[in-house]
């Protein structure tokens, strides 16, 4: 019965959707390990608990957000068959779900080191907050960029035991990229947003309007990535990554119209989960080769 409910709460959180923002906390981490140096055993061992600790917070967020949004999600035709609504998992087992999710991440941050766990209560409660942001600002979906944003800059501190400013222009990318694609998500929502009086794009700007934010959001997370690679002095692979992410990008928007929105889910899901392994895939080659001095 437990192991039925953990699956069906793996569900619900759509755990496979790790892999989001997954890939950019390894390149943060693997960006620190450039300028600091790796070691084999004991870097292992860092991205280990790098990738515990971010699955644990995704996965404490993604529930308690479920649970913030169990009763709009009963009212949402798109929604109502979600596991809460559903009734398939009780909202006492979510909580206790978030609850030890939780505390793997703080766990898994005080293995990192102090300033980890020092700064994991603050990761936590960015996170947590989104669920709350829909019901007063049109800037959630910039909230919910910042969630996944702070993973790589979480990774490097993780790595390095300090913040490199420089970091942060991957945390602006990764803010601007998921922001981007949840404002196409949004759109799904356009109708019951405006119903509810909920805060969206797409509901101040509509359907056409939130596309063109949508496409002006993916813009700024290239260029972003662009002041990486100069900062950094990443070389001509990671150049070549960012390019695979913008035609991915354009390809992404070609799939999404105002007047048809039938093909949001591979523009979303699909698309998305491409962009993310293989920027991470292009920028490790890049790190590896040129530590390798090759």
């Amino acid at each position: 019965m437990l192991l039925k409910r953990l699956r069906l709460t793996l569900e619900m959180i759509k755990f496979e959707h790790s892999v989001f923002a997954l890939p950019f906390a390894l390149t943060g981490a693997l960006l620190a390990f450039r300028q600091q140096g790796f070691h084999a055993r004991s870097g292992a061992v860092k991205l280990a608990w790098i990738v515990v600790a971010m699955v644990a917070a995704r996965s404490a967020a993604m529930a308690f957000n479920r649970l913030v949004d169990a009763d709009l999600d009963a009212r949402n035709p798109r929604t109502r068959m979600r596991h809460l609504p559903a009734g398939l998992l009780s909202r006492g087992f979510a909580w206790g779900f978030v609850a030890v999710s939780a505390a793997v991440f703080l766990f898994a941050a005080g293995r990192l080191n102090p300033l980890c766990l020092r700064l994991a209560p603050l990761a936590l409660g960015v996170v947590f907050c989104y669920s709350f942001t829909k019901r007063f600002t049109s800037f959630s979906h910039l909230v919910l960029g910042f969630s996944l944003g702070i993973a790589p800059a979480a990774a490097w501190i993780a790595v390095a035991g300090s913040l490199d400013p420089r970091i942060l222009w991957l945390t602006a990318a990764v803010t601007f990229w998921t922001a981007g694609f949840d404002v196409i998500y949004a759109c799904q929502d356009y109708e019951f947003d405006c119903a509810e009086a909920l805060a969206s794009v797409p509901r101040l700007l509509g359907i056409s309007g939130a596309l063109w934010v949508s496409r002006f959001l993916h813009l700024l997370m290239i260029v972003c990535l662009l002041a990486l690679v100069h900062s950094l002095s990443l070389g001509f692979l990671a150049l070549a990554g960012v390019g695979a992410v913008a035609a991915l990008l354009i390809y992404e928007h070609s799939l999404v119209h105002a007047h048809d929105l039938s093909r949001v889910d591979a523009a979303f899901f699909t698309m998305n989960g491409w962009v993310s392994v293989l920027f991470f895939i292009f920028w490790a080659a890049d790190i590896f080769l040129r530590h390798s001095g090759v």
